[in-house]
């Protein structure tokens, strides 16, 4: 990943993306933004106690970053639901396909929409298809990667826009690394299946998960960006419930230009 900084915001890019500029991506820091302790300071999430003032301001500092693009939000559920956004279904307006849009990730073909996935130790699973100029963005957690929701991601790319998995590029946020995720109720909350992610210490390598199943859909494995960045360890880079409890979310973003 590579750091930079617009207007006064730091954020990554994937190396893996860089080449295509038809899209605009990024996972941004906490720094550089309105909010006050313990949402300090770039927090994008409007469910977790900050100033709403606040983080519409840092939504919008995000926008502009992005080129001023629509920034699309989900509220996230930690299930397996896919928003599906597609410029040539010409679809009423309804319920469904109105904010606010509920699921943990989303689909899109429409230029100047830009889906943003809220994190604070899950992971936002980036992912391009340039042949068919398809996008999406998946939040993952650990209840999302046992029932496996980037690879329902991938399927919705197949089945709804054909996209073809050897096609697509991944970029995977900055999360709870295998040094901090510790689950000492494992066997209650985690399928037997995934065991063999835990080391000895009872922490799981969930980013080790995602890769292999992003693979296991067919994605080759140059295609994958895999940053060796815990957000636990690096909180003063990101936001990580698993350190602070109370705390902001910051965001992965990709959108077509």
């Amino acid at each position: 990943m590579i750091l930079s900084t617009q207007n006064n915001l730091h954020l990554f890019t994937f190396s893996k993306f860089v080449p295509f500029t038809e899209i605009r991506h990024g996972v941004f820091t906490r720094t550089g933004g309105f909010s006050p302790p313990p949402f300090h300071s770039l927090n994008a999430g409007l469910a977790v106690g900050d100033d709403t003032s606040a983080t519409l301001r840092n939504r919008a500092a995000i926008a502009e970053c992005m080129d001023g693009s629509e920034l699309v939000f989900l509220k996230q559920t930690h299930e397996t639901s896919v928003v599906v956004f597609d410029k040539n279904a010409g679809e009423a307006p309804s319920p469904k396909n109105r904010p606010p849009f509920s699921g943990d990730a989303m689909v899109s073909n429409v230029p100047g929409k830009t889906l943003a996935i809220q994190i604070a130790d899950c992971q936002a699973v980036a992912l391009f298809d340039p042949e068919k100029q398809v996008i999406a963005n998946v939040h993952s957690g650990w209840r999302g990667s046992i029932r496996n929701i980037t690879g329902k991601c991938v399927e919705v790319m197949k089945t709804r826009f054909g996209c073809r998995p050897a096609d697509i590029i991944a970029g995977i946020s900055p999360s709870l690394g295998p040094c901090c995720s510790e689950f000492v109720h494992y066997r209650a909350e985690i399928p037997e299946s995934f065991w063999r992610y835990k080391n000895n210490r009872d922490h799981f390598n969930f980013w080790a998960v995602t890769r292999d199943q992003l693979t296991d859909c067919g994605l080759p494995p140059q295609n994958i960006e895999l940053p060796d960045l815990c957000t636990k360890c690096n909180d003063h880079l990101f936001f990580s419930y698993r350190q602070a409890k109370r705390t902001g979310r910051f965001v992965s973003v990709i959108g077509l230009k």
